[in-house]
């Protein structure tokens, strides 16, 4: 029997576009929706009244943070205390190891995915920091990670992160890119390992991708055995690329070619990449500040890029601009990247930073940040039955509250949800037709537990970053705190 939900305000789908419903309904039985409208009158088996809310497609986050919380601890820092936050070349060739247990990396896993429910993602694509890793991550640690994610209900796009080499700071205190070029074979062979475990499964709420790091910390020929993988089993990739000067500087050094010529020349510039940030084109002012045909490049390759707006921001960089790229006609997907993973504080700061940069107000798109984080990440993942409201449509949904008195008036309960509110307003989460949050709540967890396992699993990693410094400081050299501590 069919579950209905009604609120004040749906966002429905229609002939192609998102259209808003008001005192409107959307049911849905098994894992697909039947009716989106005003005027159902068919049993159901369960009907749930949201009241003053907004309830839209599930949010795709297509570079969701897995893990602890590290943006806490570095966004802030200058060129010279951000070096000890990378791994010194001493660590690198004598010393790495892991910081956490596999046990504790699968509770951060479960941490972090608690976190992408409460925040109202449905769909995600993970991202962890491999700075805590003795290298990258195993089959293994995927595998647990699916376990969890099946059985809080998300839907995961899944496979482990693989790279030849990592970033460091040599002993001359400059940056480059150290390479151990076995391990990112054996990475990759991980990966097409998790694809057949994923393929076993057979659920439709794990698809298996390849995450391979960054573009400056894969050897030429790793490039070129993703490609060919990517093609031979028709899976996505997503490869950070295209995000900060260093990355761009190494390749030109190395390749002689940009970083999007690189990934053409590889054979990875087609419709199966997701490029995350995608930050530093031709058009970028910090590059050539004209476009030279990058964006035309992206276009007719049919990939997607992954916009970060709230992380990037707070690294000091923007996509430059939003506007442009979607008008060139690149899709545009979302991701968060960082804590949180709130795509709601990520919408509108991307909507107020593309204002800064276009220096008028009409440029903050609302409407085109509500489609990146719906029908772009649909589009990204080629999956055309999620991101919308719809029949037909998987029964992916999210409700947000509009009833606080601190969420202000209403006009337009988007602008109202953006300007006011964050994604902590999510009520109500679906995921192929299974409810996985209500009311703040997730079936079988224990909220102030995972509390109280986040704070002392980040401050075992916090500490463990004086070992990697080249100049061996303490934790609290490398991010004293904003205003000194007093002693008692």
């Amino acid at each position: 029997m069919p579950t209905k939900i009604t609120a004040r305000y749906v966002l429905g789908h229609h002939q192609g576009r998102h259209v808003l419903l008001e005192n409107a309904c959307v049911v849905y039985s098994g894992h697909t929706i039947d009716y989106v409208g005003h005027h159902y009158t068919g049993p159901v088996d369960e009907e749930r009244e949201l009241g003053d809310a907004l309830l839209m497609p599930g949010l795709i986050d297509l570079d969701a943070l897995t893990d602890i919380d590290h943006l806490i601890l570095d966004s802030w820092a200058g060129p010279e205390q951000a070096k000890g936050h990378q791994w010194s070349e001493d660590y690198f060739r004598h010393r790495r190891a892991d910081v956490f247990t596999a046990e504790e990396r699968q509770e951060i896993r479960e941490y972090a995915l608690i976190q992408l429910v409460l925040h109202g993602i449905t769909t995600y694509m993970p991202i962890a920091s491999e700075v805590h890793s003795e290298w990258a991550e195993s089959f293994e640690e995927l595998v647990g990670m699916a376990e969890t994610s099946r059985r809080l209900g998300l839907r995961g796009y899944l496979g482990p992160a693989y790279r030849s080499g990592v970033n460091v700071v040599l002993k001359n205190g400059e940056r480059s890119v150290m390479f151990d070029d076995d391990r990112g074979r054996e990475g990759l062979s991980d990966a097409l390992r998790f694809i057949d475990h994923a393929n076993e499964l057979n659920d439709p709420l794990v698809s298996p991708v390849l995450l391979p790091c960054r573009i400056e910390t894969l050897d030429i020929e790793l490039l070129k055995a993703t490609a060919a993988a990517s093609s031979e089993r028709d899976v996505l990739v997503r490869l950070h690329s295209l995000q900060g000067l260093v990355e761009r500087e190494l390749i030109l050094d190395w390749h002689g070619v940009t970083p999007l010529e690189l990934l053409e020349q590889v054979g990875l510039l087609n419709n199966r990449l997701l490029i995350p940030h995608a930050t530093y084109t031709d058009r970028n002012p910090a590059v050539f500040d004209e476009d030279r045909g990058d964006l035309a490049k992206l276009v007719d390759s049919g990939a997607s890029i992954i916009h970060c707006p709230l992380t990037s921001m707070r690294y000091g960089s923007t996509l430059d601009s939003f506007g442009a790229y979607k008008e060139a006609g690149i899709n545009i997907s979302l991701g968060t990247d960082s804590f949180p993973p709130d795509l709601i504080r990520g919408m509108d700061a991307g909507v107020q930073l593309a204002k800064i940069l276009a220096g008028t107000n009409d440029a903050g798109d609302v409407a085109g940040y509500v489609d990146a984080a719906t029908l772009g990440g649909a589009h990204a993942l080629r999956r055309p039955d999620l991101g919308r409201l719809e029949p037909g449509a998987q029964a992916d949904l999210v409700a947000f509250s509009l009833d606080d008195i601190r969420d202000g008036v209403h006009d337009d309960p988007l602008r109202t949800l953006l300007l006011n509110g964050t994604a902590r307003q999510t009520v109500l989460s679906v995921v192929a037709g299974r409810t996985i949050m209500a009311d703040g709540r997730i079936d079988g967890v224990d909220l102030q537990h995972w509390r109280r396992k986040g704070q002392k699993l980040f401050y075992k990693m916090r500490h463990a970053y004086s070992a990697r410094d080249s100049l061996n400081r303490g934790a609290d050299e490398l991010f004293p705190p904003v205003y000194a501590r007093l002693e008692r």
